[in-house]
């Protein structure tokens, strides 16, 4: 099965989405990391509160990407077994996708897909 063919599609979207999401969950968490050490490493006050308001809101942001993910059932925060079941699950799916013949020797697809008579 290569990549062209309409199985292999099956389910990405979905997948394509969690994935998406936990990159954005990770960046906020890094961006909520640095407002923390930048706090601690500047004098002045303006810039103290401009860092604590933007930390403050990347915690609010974190907190809704976080119940969008419990709710779409891609994070599992208080169950362990779930969440290694579904890390599992996802790194036999990244996997799955690198072996995938993304590059076929043979792209011809004619007659795999309905198409009019000519």
């Amino acid at each position: 099965m290569d990549y062209l063919d309409p199985q292999g599609a099956e389910h990405m979207p979905e997948m394509a989405d969690a994935g998406i999401a936990l990159e954005f969950l990770l960046s906020v968490k890094t961006g909520i990391h640095i407002y923390a050490i930048a706090l601690t490493e500047t004098s002045s006050l303006e810039l103290r509160e401009a860092f604590y308001r933007q930390m403050e809101l990347s915690i609010d942001l974190h907190t809704e990407i976080s119940e969008l993910m419990i709710s779409k059932g891609w994070l599992y925060p208080n169950d362990v077994s779930k969440q290694v079941e579904l890390d599992i699950k996802s790194a036999d799916n990244a996997l799955m996708i690198a072996g995938m013949n993304l590059f076929p020797n043979d792209t011809d697809r004619l007659g795999m897909f309905a198409t009019p008579n000519k």
